[in-house]
């Protein structure tokens, strides 16, 4: 289990750091561009965004080493740690800074998947005795889920959707470990026996979709917004697929209380971390800053509308009328 752990805290710390510098690059670019290949071959460009790349790689080998080690339940938890390190990584990488209730939230967050991974301690499960109905309809539910969020983004902008596609995201690398815990199944057959499961092949389409995905989250608003729910539907995704699916143990009676209040701990901190000026990415400026330039462009639209009257236009016809009467009499008394 201490190896379990220790995979899965690495592959936190990997992932939040490849989450960083993915947003750093991704900056770089403008906000007006949509999503497309071509955006991600301009990306490919930015040194930072690759180095997000390649760490978001290595946590991925650090959670297929987890998952080979452990059960799924035990190691989703804690790659919530994410979250904490994405807060800290983001004050030294993009220049902001944390306070004590940053660091306190930290804190509550880590004791909170502590005491929800000793209260679970999940035991036992084997993706091998899975049948294949029951993969289908697991996985079937799952997208079905993930499309409807993904579909529920488009209809709003900036926070609203970075929300959404968040927890589609994380639900979608939930769904990810999932396959690849299935494929650590078949590790005691050899490399034939990996080579002719079924989950090798849908990895291989389900991986660059949720890099995909992931992309597009990271793109339409700022971390504050897409960060908790890439974070906590992760492991709710694991966890439920781990105790309804795979047949993996945990405890039950008063520890039930105590997975809750563990797992409230985490979401408390985890939307409090959502608070910090330090998450805050370019792109949260960016909404806040069009709102103000449409304002100043109302603002000068009204300015050059025509002024209204101010009485000067009033006098002056006075005036001209005055002039023509006094004019019409001196020309009578000529008369």
């Amino acid at each position: 289990m201490v190896l379990t752990v220790l995979f899965a805290g690495l592959a936190a710390f990997c992932n939040a750091l490849g989450s960083v510098l993915q947003r750093k690059g991704a900056c770089s670019q403008p906000f007006d561009d949509a999503m497309s290949l071509r955006l991600l071959w301009r990306f490919v460009h930015q040194l930072p965004w690759l180095g997000g790349i390649a760490f978001m790689f290595g946590g991925f080998v650090l959670q297929v080493a987890a998952l080979s080690t452990g059960p799924i339940s035990l190691v989703q938890p804690v790659l919530v740690a994410e979250m904490g390190f994405t807060l800290v990584l983001s004050a030294m990488l993009l220049g902001s800074s944390m306070h004590t209730r940053e660091w306190t939230a930290v804190i509550g967050m880590n004791s909170g998947i502590a005491l929800l991974s000793l209260a679970l301690r999940p035991t036992g499960g084997d993706t091998r005795q899975v049948s294949g109905p029951t993969w289908a309809l697991g996985c079937a539910v799952t997208l079905v889920v993930i499309t409807g969020l993904v579909l529920l983004a488009h209809r709003y902008h900036y926070a609203p959707r970075a929300a959404c596609l968040g927890i589609a995201a994380g639900m979608f690398f939930g769904f990810i470990a999932v396959l690849v815990s299935g494929i650590t199944g078949t590790f005691a057959g050899g490399p034939k026996a990996v080579m002719t499961a079924w989950q090798t092949y849908a990895l291989l389409v389900a991986g660059p979709a949720g890099f995909f995905l992931l992309q597009v989250t990271l793109r339409v608003g700022s971390l504050v917004a897409s960060q908790p729910g890439l974070t906590l539907a992760n492991p709710l995704v694991g966890i439920g697929w781990g105790v309804a699916v795979f047949g993996e143990d945990v405890r039950g009676g008063g520890w039930v209380a105590v997975e809750i209040v563990g797992f409230a701990l985490i979401t408390a901190c985890a939307l409090l971390l959502a608070r910090s000026p330090s998450l805050h990415g370019f792109a949260g400026a960016y909404e806040e800053t069009e709102g103000s330039v449409e304002g100043e462009v109302e603002g000068e639209a009204e300015s050059a509308e025509p002024p209204e009257s101010t009485g000067l236009t009033g006098s002056t016809e006075d005036t001209a009328a005055s002039e023509a009467d006094e004019s019409s009499d001196r020309n009578q008394e000529n008369h």
